[in-house]
């Protein structure tokens, strides 16, 4: 599992942009300091009634601590990823970056097997900082957990 220190993987994902999908580095992405929360999948219970809003909520704040971007990320496609940013109104705020296969989930060794659930393999719950690439914050919650990565906790470990 990738830790405080790692260099965050190399790969192409996909953006949801109003435009539809946009291939995207991750060079690219984590450029500067960012904030990155992942999300076991779009529409999800906790995801939509707390762990996206909540940053949606805290973006002023966070953005206020020197970061240059909010990222939230989900083993989805890029077209679920703008309907559900549609759906939550973030208007742009947050990156919604789609892992659709899951290959950097899995390069960050944080994927989840759901598949007994009907699931497939998704995302760990998780939260990180980091700048220009390294991870400086990591937080992964436990099963079934929403404290470590929730908004109010990553604002303050920034």
């Amino acid at each position: 599992m990738i830790k405080v220190g790692d260099k965050l993987p190399s790969m192409k994902l996909s953006m949801a942009t109003p435009e539809g999908p946009k291939e995207v580095s991750t060079d690219d992405v984590f450029k500067g300091k960012v904030v990155m929360f992942a999300v076991p999948g779009a529409f999800t219970p906790t995801c939509s009634a707390k762990h996206l809003p909540g940053f949606l909520q805290s973006y002023d704040a966070i953005k206020a601590k020197g970061v240059d971007s909010v990222v939230c990320m989900a083993v989805n496609d890029a077209f679920v990823m703008g309907a559900w940013a549609k759906d939550q109104g973030v208007d742009g705020r947050i990156v919604m970056l789609a892992d659709g296969a899951g290959a950097f989930t899995k390069a960050l060794g944080l994927e989840l097997d759901l598949v007994a659930r009907g699931l497939g393999v998704r995302s760990q719950r998780f939260a990180l900082v980091a700048e220009n690439g390294v991870v400086k914050h990591l937080a992964v919650e436990a099963p079934g957990g929403f404290e470590v990565s929730r908004a109010e906790a990553v604002l303050a470990a920034l």
